[in-house]
């Protein structure tokens, strides 16, 4: 009898001894398995970080000598499992074939207890169970992780061309019936969250947009109340800005007109073969190529001077690898239209017309009098107190009853929308009549009758003055006036009077 109480007290020693020694290692080491699920294509972790009471109250780390094994057992726990990654106590490190170089460990120094399992990137041919065995010293540490993956795709491949036919799945390796998958669009409360939920299938987007860019989480619900999810960033190739851009300038004045791309394409391995620009202008199509630059993903086209018939639409469209995409791009020119050509004169009654092509409806105009000032550059704004009486300064319509020197100089006319301001033209004013510095009209009359009167006055003194020097130069004896004289001989003079004394007698 005492052999036996003997023999069982041995054996409950050792066990207790052996439970002490190598045991705590096992059911410490042999946590409960964890289950990881992640996206393929993104990278992994399987944790197994060394029992928090072992480092406990010691800050030294663990000895040089660390073994480290990892294995997997495929889908089925009853698979032979096979090596995954194994370091040595010397360092060395084997890596299976297949996983190489995706795997590593976190911790690289392993003396820190950390001896999680990283893979990078995730495939869905590494499903399955991971178990990882850690000795050190007398002590064994393990750890059991399940990986799951879930497989989120996209027809065509990322990245997505704006307006192509995008159709998107997402599917685990959970072996429940699925029952639902949902599809949130930017999570965050805002205009650009949608959710769409629907039986299994796949989620369509007949015309990707820029708006559909950004983050996606696919949730799927099985059978069994599991519920698994996963996030992609959806990239869609298109162009920044708004999706109808409309561009205003001055009539005369330069204007480029955007198209830039929202990713460099060849970032993504894909070339831009050209970007071609195109206008219908009074039924004649001008084209205009952009060379080609893969080194940039913005192809402006520059207008240097832009007139009437340069407004109208025009269409940007760049060749990305064997896809061509395009965007519509509106130009509105703006013009100013006096009601009186040419220079004005004071007094008469103005109209400036604030003309746009190509309205979108929302445009307000405002109306500013240049400062002619040399030292301001400030603008002066179109109001009752510097216009007298203008009806409308706010609207595309400036009127000027009574057009004065004042009002002579540069206007500005401005087009505002939702955004602020959008363009602005000007127009010179010229007023004929103009004087430096006018005098009150009250002395108008006075000063026109003094200076016709002056006038006549001195045409009087001219006239007397030139008939007094007429009169200084007249003779005596008018009769004398008439009179000349002549050499004549005597005898013949004689003669002449002999034949008057005949005449005389007869």
């Amino acid at each position: 009898m005492r052999l036996v109480f003997l023999v069982l007290f041995l054996t409950f020693t050792l066990l207790a001894f052996t439970a002490g020694h190598i045991l705590p290692g096992l059911s410490e080491g042999r946590s409960r398995e964890q289950k990881v699920w992640v996206r393929e294509g993104s990278s992994a972790m399987l944790p197994c970080p060394l029992s928090p009471r072992k480092t406990r109250g010691s800050s030294k780390q663990l000895p040089d000598k660390i073994s480290v094994v990892w294995k997997r057992h495929g889908g089925s726990v009853h698979q032979e499992p096979h090596v995954v990654l194994e370091v040595g106590y010397s360092g060395l490190q084997k890596t299976a074939l297949l996983m190489k170089p995706r795997v590593s460990l976190q911790d690289s120094a392993l003396r820190n207890g950390n001896f999680s399992l990283r893979i990078d990137p995730v495939r869905s041919e590494d499903v399955g169970l991971y178990e990882a065995w850690v000795k050190y010293n007398t002590e064994v540490h393990s750890c059991h992780v399940e990986l799951g993956v879930i497989t989120v795709t996209f027809s065509p491949s990322n990245p997505v061309v704006e307006n192509e036919l995008l159709l998107m799945s997402c599917n685990s390796s959970h072996r429940a019936s699925l029952v639902e998958t949902c599809w949130f669009h930017k999570e965050h409360p805002g205009p650009t969250s949608r959710t769409f939920c629907s039986s299994p299938g796949a989620l369509s987007i007949l015309h990707p947009a820029m708006s559909d860019a950004g983050s996606w989480r696919c949730q799927l619900r099985y059978s069994d109340k599991e519920i698994i999810s996963a996030t992609y960033n959806l990239q869609v190739l298109g162009f920044d800005g708004p999706t109808n851009p409309v561009v205003y300038a001055a009539a005369g004045s330069a204007a480029d007109l955007p198209c830039t791309l929202s990713y460099l394409p060849s970032a993504f391995g894909m070339n831009v073969v050209a970007a071609h620009w195109s206008h219908l202008a009074g039924g004649h199509l001008q084209d205009w190529d952009i060379s080609q630059n893969l080194s940039s993903r913005s192809f402006p086209l520059h207008l240097p001077a832009v007139g009437l018939g340069d407004a109208g639409q025009y269409r940007c469209a760049v060749s990305v690898g064997h896809r061509t995409i395009s965007r519509d791009v509106t130009l509105a020119v703006v013009t100013v239209t006096p009601s009186i050509q040419g220079p004005v004169s004071e007094g008469n009654r103005l109209l400036l017309i604030c003309h746009l092509t190509h309205s979108q409806g929302h445009e307000r105009f405002q109306w500013k009098h240049l400062d002619s000032a040399p030292t301001k550059s400030k603008l002066a704004v179109a109001t009752p107190s510097n216009l007298e009486g203008h009806s409308s300064q706010m609207g595309p319509i400036l009127e000027i009853p009574q057009v004065s020197q004042k009002d002579m100089g540069t206007w500005e006319c401005s087009v505002y929308g939702p955004e602020g301001r959008l363009g602005a033209v000007e127009y010179d004013l010229q007023i004929t009549g103009a004087q430096v510095s006018s005098a009150p009209s009250i002395f108008s009359g006075q000063v026109t009758f003094g200076l016709t009167l002056t006038l006549f006055l001195l045409l009087a003194v001219c006239v007397v003055a030139l008939a007094l020097q007429k009169r200084a130069q007249t003779p005596a004896f008018p009769a004398l006036e008439g009179m000349f004289a002549a050499n004549v001989p005597w005898k013949l003079m004689e003669e002449n009077q002999k034949g008057k004394i005949q005449q005389t007698e007869c």
